[in-house]
Formats: C-alpha cells, sequence, structure tokens
C-alpha cells in the first residue's frame, strides 16, 4: 500500500501531513501527485469528498518551497468557483504549509479591497482567488499574472454552472503559455472537455471513479411526496422534513439541509428554528461575515443543522456530517451528486434522503440516469396519503379582489327609497319635456333615397307598439309630402 512518504514529498510536507493525522493517500492523490511533481499538467477527476484539494496542495507546496515571490506577482494561482471553498483551499494551504515559509492571499468577494491589495503589493506565493475577484483587482493595475508558474483551476464544472467559464478563459490567457496547469473536477461537460483540449498540454489524466457516481457509503432515499392542496404543499413539505429528522433520531447528530433558491432556505431555516431546531441559513445574499460564522459554527459543533443554497453543495469539507436533506431536488443532475457528497466523506457512513413533489419528477428521472441505480423509495411521514383538507377547504377561494358590480334593480314589491325618488324625478323630467300637440313639426332636408314614407312610418309604428302611449312628435301630423312615395314626389 503508497503511503505519502512514497510520493517525493517536500519533508517538511510530509511532517505536517502526518501531523494532521494522514498516512494513505486517496487514489486521487496518489495518481495525481507525482506527474505534478515533474511538472506536467494533471487533469482529474473525481467523486466529490475523495481529496482533490490535497491532490494539488501538496505538490504546489513542494514546488513553491524554493523561490521568493514578488511584488504583484504571483508565483502559483488557485482558482474556486464560491468563496467559502476558496476559504478552504486557503485553510488546507495553511495546514500543509505550517513549516515552509511560503505567502499567500486570498481574493474573494465581501471583503475589503484595501486588505488584500496589501497583501498583493508584499509578494505572495499561492493566490487563491474566485475569477469574479482576481479580475477586479487585475482590471485595477493591482496585480500581474505573467510570473505564474502553476494554476490550478478547482470544481471546473462548479465553474460551468455558475457562468464562470468566460472568465476562466481570459484567467488563462493572462497567464504564461509555459505555466503548468491542474485541472480538476468531478464531471466532464462537453464544455469541460473543450477547455481541456484548448489550455492543458498532454495531461496526465486521473480517473479514479465513474464521472457523476455517488460514494458507495452513502445510504439513499426518497419520499415521493404530493401536497394536499397547492397552496399547502410549502407548509405541508416542511413538515414531511421535520418529520424525517425526527424519524433518524440520534443517528442524526448534525445534517445539511439543501433548496434550489434563496427566499426558500431562508423560509426552511426560520421554519426549523420556529419548531425548535438549531438551523441556521447560508446562501450567496448573506454578507460574508455571516456565512462565515455559520460555517464555523456548524464544522464547530455549535450549530446542528445548516440550511444551504448549492454554495455549501461543493467543494466543503465538514468530515463529520452524519445526514445530507434534499428538500428540493436538485434542477440539475450532477448537483445531487456533490450535494449528498457532503456525507459519506472520508470512507465514514452518511445517508441522503430527498423530498421530491410531482412538478420535481423529470429532475428526479434525470438523476436515477445519471447515477445509474434507483434510489429507493421511503415511505411518506404523513401517511400514504396526504393530509385531510380543513372542513372549509372546498369553499370557493377568495384571494383576488373581485369586480365591483353595479347595483341591481331592486323589486316591484320592495323598491328603495333613493329608487323611488329618482323613478319620481324621471316622470317629472318627461312631463316636462313633452311638445304642445298643435305645434306645426318642421320637415327635415331630403336626405338620400333610403328615408322616405316609410321610414317615417316604421318608426310611428315602432312607437305606437310600445305600450300604447301617445306619440309624441310626427305622430298624426305628420306632413303630407312625407306619405307621397318617391315617385309621387318627383312628379310634383
Amino acid at each position: 500500500m503508497t503511503k505519502f512518504s512514497d510520493l517525493n514529498l517536500n519533508p517538511k510536507v510530509l511532517k505536517a501531513v502526518e501531523e494532521a493525522g494522514y498516512e494513505t493517500p486517496t487514489p486521487i492523490q496518489e495518481g495525481a501527485i507525482p506527474p505534478a511533481l515533474e511538472g506536467r499538467d494533471v487533469l482529474g477527476i473525481a467523486q466529490t469528498g475523495t481529496g482533490k484539494t490535497a491532490s494539488f496542495t501538496l505538490p504546489l507546496i513542494t514546488q513553491l518551497a524554493r523561490g521568493r515571490a514578488r511584488a504583484r506577482m504571483p508565483r502559483s494561482l488557485v482558482l474556486c468557483p464560491t468563496r467559502e471553498l476558496a476559504a478552504q483551499v486557503a485553510e488546507n494551504f495553511d495546514t500543509y504549509a505550517k513549516y515552509v515559509k511560503l505567502s499567500k492571499a486570498l481574493l474573494i468577494g465581501g471583503v475589503s479591497f484595501k486588505e488584500q491589495d496589501t497583501l498583493i503589493d508584499k509578494g505572495v506565493d499561492v493566490l487563491i482567488a474566485t475569477p469574479g475577484r482576481l479580475l477586479d483587482h487585475f482590471e485595477r493595475g493591482k496585480l500581474i499574472l505573467n510570473d505564474v508558474k502553476v494554476m490550478v483551476v478547482d470544481e471546473a464544472d462548479r465553474m460551468l454552472d455558475m457562468g464562470f467559464i468566460p472568465d476562466i478563459e481570459r484567467i488563462f490567457g493572462l497567464t504564461p503559455f509555459t505555466r503548468q496547469t491542474l485541472f480538476f473536477s468531478a464531471t466532464m461537460a462537453p464544455e469541460i472537455e473543450r477547455i481541456t483540449n484548448t489550455f492543458l498540454s498532454n495531461p496526465e489524466r486521473i480517473e479514479v471513479a465513474r464521472q457523476a457516481t455517488a460514494s458507495e457509503t452513502i445510504e439513499q432515499g426518497v419520499v415521493m411526496f404530493k401536497g394536499s392542496r397547492r397552496d399547502r404543499e410549502g407548509s405541508e413539505k416542511r413538515k414531511v422534513l421535520r418529520l424525517m429528522i425526527d424519524g433518524e433520531g440520534e443517528k442524526c447528530t448534525n445534517a445539511i439541509i439543501f433548496c434550489n433558491r434563496k427566499t426558500d432556505v431562508d423560509i426552511v431555516a426560520k421554519s426549523l428554528k420556529k419548531y425548535g431546531y438549531d438551523a441556521a441559513p447560508i446562501h450567496g445574499d448573506l454578507d460574508q461575515s455571516q456565512r462565515t460564522r455559520t460555517l464555523d459554527g456548524f464544522r464547530n459543533g455549535e450549530l446542528r443543522f445548516l440550511v444551504a443554497s448549492d454554495v455549501a453543495a461543493r467543494g466543503l469539507d465538514v468530515p463529520s456530517v452524519s445526514h445530507v436533506f434534499n428538500f428540493d431536488v436538485p434542477s440539475h443532475a450532477e448537483d445531487y451528486v456533490h450535494r449528498i457528497g457532503r456525507t459519506g466523506r472520508a470512507g465514514r457512513d452518511g445517508k441522503a434522503m430527498m423530498i421530491c413533489v410531482p412538478r420535481d419528477e423529470k429532475n428526479f428521472d434525470a438523476i436515477e440516469k445519471l447515477i445509474q441505480k434507483e434510489i429507493p423509495r421511503l415511505d411518506n411521514p404523513l401517511g400514504n396519503t396526504a393530509p385531510a383538507p380543513a372542513a372549509d377547504d372546498d369553499a370557493p377561494k377568495a384571494e383576488k379582489p373581485k369586480r365591483t358590480r353595479a347595483p341591481r334593480k331592486p323589486k316591484a314589491d320592495a323598491p328603495s327609497e333613493a329608487v323611488a325618488e329618482q323613478v319620481e324625478a324621471s316622470a317629472t323630467v318627461e312631463a316636462s319635456t313633452e311638445p304642445v300637440a298643435d305645434t306645426p313639426a318642421e320637415p327635415k332636408p331630403e336626405r338620400g333615397r333610403g328615408r322616405g314614407s316609410s321610414g317615417g312610418r316604421n318608426r310611428s309604428s315602432n312607437r305606437e307598439d310600445r305600450g300604447g302611449n301617445k306619440v309624441v312628435g310626427l305622430g298624426d301630423h305628420t306632413p303630407s309630402f312625407i306619405e307621397l312615395s318617391f315617385e309621387e314626389r318627383r312628379a310634383s
């Protein structure tokens, strides 16, 4: 069996590794460290939780043990997709390089530019950064990448998901062509394959597990859930989550609960706290200091439940996570592998449970297709049927305000005082406007052929048909010339 002492690492690095409690390298470490020490490009493909961070940290420290950094010109560059992962890489660097005099700088968002500029100006051996903040410093003229000898890209597939690929390509173009590249990813999407073919030179490919597979030490399960009513699905789903946690009992020492949306992260965390569960949220919209405190509390055992977005799905190393609960089925099948990879790490046993509602079944099918196995179905803790609706559930909803309608006409047998006054007023108006009977009507000028006597008679007859009322206007006093036919008027 290979040991770290067989990998030609710097003796000071080996001492730090031994003090950290590691003796035997993982398969990805055993495969990646020797070619990295030889100066070759490395393409590492391994599922999450297999020790990829040490695969590039240990050879990087060994190679940089000789030499000195110059101001604003880092000697190596490590790119990470999230702040948390970048901070974790920095912690690993401190652990393994404590006996080697190397400097580092961490460039992430949420931290003052001034503090980071001060570190860069002194010169750093290792620059650990997220792509966006790195380019911010470069565009401000505070960073020169011409002296980068080793470039590391960690969690490349997560970079793809987050839209960082154009930034990665630009950063590759800013570094020397002769650099050494260590490229790590859990999956190899076509776009990732294209980048490796473009920027890596004859890399040593190390693939220690089938792409997008979950660790065999993780027990998986899913609850197929359907709410009693659409507007109650959220609250009932949160109740299912609480019952799943309670069902695990003391075995659930701590857990990460994943949601797809940041708003749901806050809602689920608030709901759990309301019911007495020790929970806190973590997602990209929170202040960096708050994210750091929450993550540190979870790692230290002060916080039992971490409710997270996919910001915590990649690379975060909390070895003792007993459970992962997928409150939502992830939209991308690959994210499922990374989420459940937060448990069952370093050979430990873990358990991953998921809640699937009908609209997520398509994404769920994609997950089973990706991992090439069927996820066992678990019993719904609410029972085989959805909760019975309340007594008034059959009543029509009144969520939207109804349109106002004109008041209906009151019944004849019970007229209101207001309607009676309107009827009386209208009668008075009609009486006052009725013309005197012997007043001759002034004939209108003739217009067109179609307006002869027939039109006048029709109007008159129509008016006479309405309840036998006396016709007002032309009526019986129609001038004689109007009653003549067109030919008779033309002859006269």
